[in-house]
């Protein structure tokens, strides 16, 4: 069955099934190339308190570190959605996995703050461009029934990622001393260069795209997504980017730091605690993807900006000594944060036409990563703790963009 079959399926997972051989390899690809972007975002994080103390770092420096990367993506992003649309996804996939692989490996060899910063800005030319071109890839494949959750679920690699990231940062922080062990976080960053070779072998651009590529002359332009047919759509749509992921990276950037400094846990308790919060994030990545489906695009990010503000205010609000309840209550809030992203892939994909789709996904999510990844500076500057309730400013940022944008549920992609 491919891609545009009409045939009922009420079988569970029917929504794989029904994208075909082709659409089933390129699902694969999207998912192991975004579960290890993650996996090479996070090595930051999870080492920040060992780099911030092995080069002496301020706090807004050791916050520049993540921004930066954040910054650039939206380079990287914006670059790769235009590519995805002039010479295909599968080619800017293989090139944005190579391109965060080798950076986040020589961030291990860096021999000063300076040079990690530039290590890790290059790195994220590669991390900002490969949500642009596998969102985009899976997307085409997707029966417009199905879309939500087959994206939301290529969106679920990132727990992924970051779970295998904890995991690997608590066997390595238990064997070196943080001196070293920061560095080899980064060197395990080479394993996706592996998945280069499969995804050049295995995996197809749908037939949407490359007849669009074939017969479209406009396709892969800025100009294109800023022409008034789509301007109000670009703007909204990058808003809507920038609140969300403002409020999801000052949790993400800062929460490991948050949770050894603040709290006062050990490398092993910190990994304990993020297991309630990365179980949380892969259920809500699931669970949003059937939530687009079932009532609508608008109403999912909606539901979910506001459980999400709630929800980080109240766990960097609770006293000293009530680590249980940051415990349990890192669950929820890794729901909420990681649910509401489950939208973009489908619902970024059908504001856009196949050969601007790219383009259009790419510089709206990317540019309001940049945006918003301004916001873990300024809680560096401010402080760790209290001061994340910040992020929550994002999710209401996210709620005024959806005044501006259409609901898509079941939109065919053209």
């Amino acid at each position: 069955m491919n891609a545009t079959a009409t045939t009922e399926d009420t079988r569970p997972f029917a929504w794989f099934r029904t994208l075909g051989s082709r659409g089933r390899r390129a699902f694969v690809g999207a998912f192991g190339g975004y579960g290890l972007d993650s996996f090479d975002y996070q090595t930051l994080p999870l080492g920040l308190a060992a780099i911030t103390a092995y080069y002496g770092l301020s706090g807004g420096e050791a916050g520049l570190l993540g921004t930066t990367t954040l910054v650039v993506s939206a380079i990287g992003g914006i670059g790769a959605g235009i590519l995805a649309d002039r010479i295909g996804r599968v080619h800017t996939l293989q090139l944005t996995i190579a391109m965060y692989t080798i950076f986040t490996v020589l961030c291990g060899f860096a021999p000063n703050f300076e040079t990690l910063l530039v290590f890790r800005a290059l790195q994220g030319l590669g991390f900002g461009g490969e949500w642009a071109a596998g969102a985009a890839l899976v997307a085409e494949y997707s029966q417009a029934k199905y879309r939500g959750r087959t994206v939301a679920f290529v969106q679920s690699a990132w727990a992924v990622g970051w779970a295998l990231s904890v995991v690997v940062y608590t066997v390595v922080f238990s064997i070196w001393s943080p001196d070293i062990a920061w560095r080899v976080m980064f060197w395990t960053g080479v394993i996706p260069a592996l998945l280069v070779l499969w995804v050049r072998r295995n995996v197809q651009d749908a037939p949407v795209a490359e007849a669009a590529r074939a017969t479209k002359k406009e396709r892969g332009s800025l100009a294109g997504i800023f022409k008034p047919d789509l301007l109000r759509t670009t703007f909204f749509a990058a808003l809507l980017a920038t609140g969300v992921q403002g409020g999801y990276y000052t949790l993400a950037t800062w929460l490991p730091s948050y949770l050894k400094t603040t709290r006062g846990l050990t490398v092993i308790g910190t990994g304990g605690y993020l297991a309630f919060l990365i179980s949380g994030a892969f259920i809500g990545y699931v669970t949003g993807g059937y939530l687009t489906d079932l009532l609508g695009r608008k109403k999912t990010f909606l539901l979910f900006s506001v459980l999400s503000a709630g929800l980080i205010v109240a766990y960097t609000q609770i006293p000293a000594g009530a680590n249980t309840l940051v415990l349990f209550l890192g669950f929820p809030l890794g729901f909420s944060m990681s649910a509401i992203f489950s939208g973009f892939g489908a619902f970024l994909a059908e504001l856009y036409p196949s050969a601007l789709r790219g383009t259009g996904q790419g510089f709206t999510y990317n540019l309001g990563r940049a945006i918003g990844a301004t916001f873990p500076a300024v809680v560096g500057f401010l402080g760790a703790g209290g001061a994340m309730v910040f992020g929550a400013v994002g999710y209401g940022i996210a709620v005024l963009a959806l005044l501006g944008l259409p609901e898509t549920r079941g939109r065919e992609l053209l």
